[in-house]
């Protein structure tokens, strides 16, 4: 359990179910208040029931500026942000033919999404010297695994975040924020259904990056808590 002096505030999108949810609880349980974000506006505020004490459910959509704005102006500032909202729709494409509004969806919530939480969040984390942004990326969209073929789309979504998250953390180097991805591998939600690790095993690992010391990692790509190649 967190002691008052190192309690944090952290938000969470795409936390209405899966692994967003399992990140919520497992900061919940850590002690720190969590702002439970998503497009569903039920299922945030059952998973803010589900997390306890003061935590605080918030409709949003990352794709859509207002709704950033909305969101900001209802909390201020976050000690933790962890951009979880994702979309993969693309499964069983080709590079040479997937429909490229689909690859424009992919970017508008896999990696500008985050972007634009970043930037909202991002000032007041440096401004006070203290911060945490976790990306939740995937190993399709890393050079050293060899980039997913078959979800091109996603893929590219995910290499684009990769890079957005280099860059943030170059900006914030030696200011007291962190920035990092993680990489959870398959988890068992709706997006893989048959993945054999559940969404509290992989919580875990964004966890452990969300509350990284003040001499920890920035600007890296992890798995399984370790620096992987990206």
């Amino acid at each position: 359990m967190s002691t008052p002096a190192t309690r944090r505030t952290a938000l969470v999108t795409g936390a209405g179910r899966g692994l967003g949810r399992a990140v919520c609880e497992a900061l919940a349980g850590l002690g720190h208040q969590v702002i439970v974000a998503g497009r569903d506006e039920r299922g945030v505020q059952r998973v803010a029931a589900a997390c306890g004490g003061d935590a605080l459910a918030v409709e949003l959509d990352v794709t859509d500026g207002a709704s950033v704005r909305r969101c900001f102006e209802q909390v201020k500032a976050v000690d933790i942000l962890v951009n979880n909202a994702g979309v993969l729709l693309d499964g069983g494409t080709s590079p040479a033919s997937v429909p490229l509004e689909l690859v424009e969806r992919h970017l508008q919530v896999n990696t500008l999404g985050a972007w634009r939480m970043s930037q909202a969040f991002l000032p007041g984390m440096l401004a006070q010297g203290w911060g945490r942004i976790v990306m939740v990326s995937s190993g399709a969209g890393a050079f050293s695994n060899g980039l997913f073929a078959g979800a091109p789309a996603y893929a590219v979504s995910k290499v684009a975040l990769n890079a957005v998250t280099v860059l943030l953390a170059a900006e914030a180097r030696d200011r007291g924020v962190l920035v990092n991805a993680v990489n959870p591998g398959r988890v068992r939600t709706r997006m893989y259904p048959d993945a054999e690790q559940t969404p509290q095993e992989a919580a875990t690992d964004v966890v452990w990056a969300a509350t990284l010391p003040d001499d920890g990692l920035t600007g890296v790509f992890l798995r399984s808590r370790r620096q992987i190649p990206w």
